[in-house]
C-alpha cells in the first residue's frame, strides 16, 4: 500500500493530458517528493476515459484483477472488445468476447486466461448461476446502455450477485438515455448500486465540441379517404368494446390509451390472482382483450399501411378459426371488425398504400440528389415496414438500402449477429448509403458520419426517442 494518497483535479477543455501529466510530476517534486518517479493513475475526466482509464486505474490497483463489461448486443460488445485493445496495453490473450455464439465450457476456459471480458449479459448470468466462472476478482463492472436495468433484465441480477460476491467492488454504468423521468432513474440507480451520478447536458463545456446542430422537423401526410374510413371503423370496434367494459364498471371512460388498456389489464389479472372470478370481472378482461387488439389494428392503420394491417387481420382471422384465442374468435365476428377486413382487402388487392411512404421516398431522393457521400438511417417499428420502405426507395436513382433487423423471428428471416456486423462494415465503408432499422439499431451503433435520421412513425418512449435521435450529429 502507499505511503500517502493524493487526488488531484485539473480542469483544461482542448488539452493533451501529457502536459498535465508531467505539471503534477514536477509540482510533486517541488514540495519534497523529490523521489518520484511517476504517477500511478491519470486520466481525463471523458465519458471514454472514465470507460478505459476507470479499467486501467482498477488493474493497477489489482493488478491481479479482471474487468468485465456488459453490453446489450453482439455487435457493440465487438465495439468495446476492439476499443479497449486499442487503449489498454494488454496482450491479445488478455481480452475476451463472451456471447451466446460461444460455448460455455469454452467461456469457463476464456474466463480464467482473460483480463479483461467483455459480452452479452445472458450467457454471463447464466455462467454465474452455474458456479462455471467467479466474479469475485472482478474489480470493475461495466454496464453500457445501462437504462436495460429494470425489471428482470440480466443487468439487475448481475449487479446484486457482484456486490455480493466482488472483493473490492466497482460498478460503473453508462447510458445517454437513462430515463424519462426521475422515478425511472433511481430505479436505474438502485438496481446497480449507484452512488454517484456524473450527468452531462449539450451545453456542457466538454461536451459542445462534439456536438453537431441537429435541425428536427416534422412532416405530417394526411390519410387518404378510404383509409380514413377503416379508422373510423376500427375506432367503432374499440369503443364498442369499452363502453360494454363501463357498463360492468371496471372503466369511468371509453377515452384511453393503448397504455391505460394495457394497465387495466394489469389490474383486472390482479384482482383474478386474489380469487375474484366473477362472471363480470372475466367478461371485462375478454372484452379488453378484443379492445386491445382493435386498438392494435387502428396503430398500423395509422402508422404502418394496408399491407401491415392487413396481413395481422388475416392473423387474427386464422386464429379464430383455430380457436387458439378466444378474444380473437370473439373479434373476427364483430360486425365493425367484419367491416374493417372487407374494405382492408379490398384496398389491399388494389395496391393502396400509405402516404407517407410516398413522402419518404421523396424525402430520400431530394438528400440524396446531387450528394453521393449522403448517408441515411430510416427506423421503423415493423419489419414488414421496412421491407416496404427499402422497396419503395430502392426505386430512386443513386439510393442503395438494406434492412437492418434483429435475429430471425418464428415464422420470420432475420440477421444473424455476424450478418449484422457485416451490414454495419458495409455501412461504414459506404457499399451503400440508407440503413433501414429496425428497433435493434437503436442502441450501439458505431456510425459516426449519418447525415439524416428518419423516423417512420413516432414511438412513446423517451429513451427509444433519445437512442434513435443520437445516431445523428456525430460529426
Amino acid at each position: 500500500k502507499p505511503i500517502h494518497s493524493y487526488f488531484l483535479t485539473y480542469e483544461a477543455y482542448h488539452q493533451s493530458i501529457e502536459p498535465i501529466y508531467f505539471w503534477a510530476l514536477n509540482q510533486l517534486k517541488d514540495i519534497g517528493f523529490a523521489w518520484i518517479e511517476k504517477i500511478l493513475d491519470i486520466y481525463a475526466a471523458t465519458q471514454q476515459s472514465a470507460f478505459y482509464g476507470g479499467a486501467a486505474q482498477r488493474l493497477s490497483f489489482y493488478p491481479k484483477s479482471k474487468i468485465l463489461v456488459l453490453a446489450p448486443t453482439k455487435p457493440l460488445a465487438e465495439q468495446h472488445l476492439n476499443s479497449f485493445k486499442k487503449y489498454i496495453g494488454l496482450p491479445e490473450s488478455k481480452f475476451a468476447l463472451f456471447t451466446g455464439a460461444v460455448s460455455p465450457a469454452e467461456r469457463a476456459e476464456l474466463w480464467d486466461e482473460a483480463q479483461i471480458i467483455i459480452g452479452t449479459p445472458q450467457g454471463i448470468e447464466n455462467d454465474v448461476l452455474g458456479d462455471k466462472i467467479s466474479i469475485e476478482n472482478v474489480s470493475l463492472l461495466v454496464f453500457d446502455e445501462a437504462h436495460h436495468a429494470t425489471g428482470d433484465y440480466s443487468y439487475c441480477f448481475m449487479a446484486k450477485q457482484y456486490m455480493k460476491k466482488a472483493r473490492f467492488p466497482r460498478i460503473l454504468g453508462l447510458t445517454a438515455s437513462p430515463g424519462a423521468d426521475m422515478e425511472k432513474v433511481k430505479e436505474v440507480c438502485a438496481n446497480l448500486f449507484i452512488e454517484r451520478v456524473e450527468a452531462r447536458t449539450l451545453e456542457d463545456r466538454d461536451v459542445v465540441p462534439y456536438v453537431k446542430e441537429i435541425k428536427t422537423e416534422w412532416v405530417e401526410v394526411e390519410l387518404t379517404e378510404v383509409m380514413k374510413e377503416v379508422k373510423r371503423i376500427l375506432s367503432d370496434c374499440a369503443a364498442s368494446k369499452l363502453t360494454e367494459i363501463k357498463k360492468l364498471g371496471y372503466i369511468n371512460s371509453i377515452r384511453a390509451t393503448k397504455r391505460d388498456l394495457l394497465q387495466l389489464q394489469a389490474q383486472l389479472y390482479s384482482l383474478i390472482s386474489q380469487g375474484d372470478k366473477s362472471v363480470p370481472l372475466l367478461r371485462s378482461l375478454s372484452l379488453l382483450a378484443e379492445s386491445i387488439k382493435a386498438q392494435h389494428a387502428l396503430e398500423l392503420i395509422e402508422t404502418q399501411g394496408v399491407p401491415q394491417l392487413f396481413k395481422y387481420m388475416e392473423k387474427l382471422q386464422s386464429e379464430g378459426r383455430s380457436a387458439k384465442s378466444k378474444a380473437a374468435q370473439n373479434i373476427v365476428s364483430d360486425k365493425n371488425f367484419m367491416q374493417a377486413f372487407a374494405l382492408t382487402k379490398l384496398i389491399h388487392d388494389k395496391g393502396v398504400i400509405h402516404p407517407k411512404l410516398q413522402k419518404l421516398a421523396e424525402i430520400v431522393e431530394s438528400e440524396v440528389k446531387g450528394n453521393d457521400a449522403v448517408k441515411i438511417i430510416i427506423f421503423t417499428q415493423y419489419r414488414d415496414s421496412g421491407t416496404e420502405i427499402v422497396k419503395k426507395i430502392m426505386q430512386i436513382k443513386d439510393v442503395k438500402a438494406e434492412l437492418f433487423v434483429g435475429q430471425a423471428k418464428r415464422g420470420e428471416t432475420g440477421l444473424s449477429q455476424k450478418k449484422q456486423k457485416e451490414m454495419l462494415d458495409s455501412f461504414r465503408s459506404d457499399s451503400f448509403n440508407v440503413l433501414v432499422c429496425t428497433s435493434v439499431g437503436e442502441e450501439g451503433l458505431d456510425i459516426p458520419s449519418v447525415d439524416l435520421v428518419l423516423f417512420n412513425e413516432p414511438i412513446p418512449s423517451a429513451i427509444r426517442h433519445i437512442q434513435r435521435r443520437g445516431r445523428t450529429g456525430r460529426q
